[in-house]
């Protein structure tokens, strides 16, 4: 009997649908949710628009608070009929960390959509209570009735990204940092993510950017945008903290090559003017898109490098339209569009 195979398709594969979990918890945003809920409604009918929406919410009560939510928005591009609710409680909003890893397996002639269920502590135990987010994919995979492969690894949904075509895009401060995977080393680490995503080589990043509580999620830094093509912040001003580490990781880039030995197009996405909220630098990175089937939602920082940023994604997604949203907000809980969003692949063909 032949070892299964699996392969995790890229973000601008096509989805059957996006998976959000309703913000609750009033400390990630300290003095600033009031606003949080209607940036979500912005960014779900949008979504709404391109694929369906599954929504994780604590209960019956948030499940009717948020829908009344909804059809008072008025939202033009709002499809309510695209809309679903599960009762899943969750710790925490960032989906893209705790949701299900959506991966395809092949075996014996035969693919299946199966799930993924990486270990998660709260980004190297930053925060105390966990337990709901890590049950979440177990908890979809059972509504769904869908196979769960469970692994001991901890791995965040932000600290990968990869190009369907045997490569993944990570960081080495955040999979080497001892609060994740302290008993496995870097080849072992390779090892699981080769095996579990269907890829070939690693291409590893050194540092996140200031503010980033995730310990350097590759989301905030670089993305495929193609097969072939990476976006990546670099900071031009050599006076901002992370001037220094984000021109490492763009000099890094630009010596990878593809599985053919071909160099990857690295292209340079500016970073938003600096932000920050009681004196504490945020993480506002154009980086932190999130790619759907006909749209592509692109974080916003009231500056004038946000069209700029969206400008030259859109040349990237010429079939889907790319639309700013205003994260000036959102990213006081650390964290943008991508962190919210975790896609679920459709079949292919």
């Amino acid at each position: 009997m032949t070892e299964p195979s699996y392969f995790m398709p890229p973000e601008w594969a096509f989805h059957k649908a996006t998976w959000l979990s309703w913000p609750h918890r009033l400390e990630t945003w300290p003095g600033k949710f009031e606003p949080i809920p209607a940036v979500f409604v912005e960014i779900a009918s949008w979504l709404s628009s391109s694929e369906e929406v599954h929504i994780n919410v604590l209960d019956e009560s948030m499940e009717r608070e948020v829908l009344a939510l909804f059809r008072n928005t008025h939202h033009p591009q709002l499809q309510m009929d695209h809309l679903f609710f599960y009762r899943i409680p969750t710790n925490d909003a960032w989906c893209r960390d705790h949701g299900p890893n959506y991966v395809f397996r092949q075996e014996e002639g035969r693919s299946e959509k199966i799930i993924l269920n990486w270990e998660y502590n709260a980004w190297g135990g930053k925060y105390s209570s966990c337990h709901e987010d890590n049950a979440v994919p177990e908890r979809i995979a059972a509504l769904q009735q869908l196979p769960l492969v469970s692994l001991t690894m901890v791995l965040e949904g932000g600290s990968i990204d990869v190009n369907g075509k045997g490569l993944v895009l990570t960081s080495e401060a955040c999979l080497l940092n001892p609060n994740r995977n302290p008993a496995l080393s870097r080849e072992q680490i390779e090892q699981e993510l080769c095996r579990y995503l269907g890829i070939e080589k690693v291409l590893w990043l050194g540092d996140g950017i200031v503010g980033d509580d995730t310990d350097g999620h590759v989301d905030d830094m670089a993305r495929f945008v193609n097969e072939t093509t990476v976006v990546i912040v670099v900071e031009d001003d050599p006076t901002d903290v992370n001037y220094e580490a984000l021109q490492e990781n763009y000099n890094r880039l630009k010596t990878y090559t593809d599985l053919s030995g071909n160099p990857l197009d690295v292209v340079k996405l500016p970073m938003p003017a600096p932000l920050s909220y009681d004196g504490f630098r945020l993480p506002a990175s154009y980086a932190n898109f999130y790619i759907a089937n006909t749209v592509v939602l692109v974080p916003t920082y009231n500056c004038a490098q946000d069209q700029q940023a969206i400008d030259i994604l859109q040349k990237f997604f010429p079939g889907r339209k790319v639309v700013g949203i205003d994260c000036t907000d959102l990213v006081w809980g650390l964290g943008a569009i991508h962190c919210i969003t975790h896609e679920e692949p459709a079949f292919p063909g």
